[in-house]
């Protein structure tokens, strides 16, 4: 899978919310959305409890930066970062 542990948390919920996925086959630059079928509430789902697992806001103004695997993973690097 990966060997950064944020990833693999964000893989882990994705799993929670559409365990049909192959993680293996993920595009991590596509939208998260569309990747995985998801809707909106999936993903809020998915912010949601990733935010609770860092003790971290995760805005709505920032949704946008988190669209593809790629830019979550992102984002959550930096949150967490400047959290410390």
């Amino acid at each position: 899978m990966t060997n950064d542990p944020i990833q693999t948390a964000i893989l882990k919920q994705l799993y929670a919310i559409a365990p049909d996925i192959d993680i293996n086959d993920i595009n991590p630059s596509a939208d998260l959305r569309d990747e995985f079928d998801i809707d909106s509430m999936d993903f809020l789902n998915l912010i949601t409890a990733l935010g609770k697992r860092y003790d971290l806001q995760m805005p709505e103004a920032d949704y946008e930066q988190m669209r593809s695997l790629t830019d979550l993973v992102k984002y959550l690097q930096e949150k967490v970062a400047e959290a410390s």
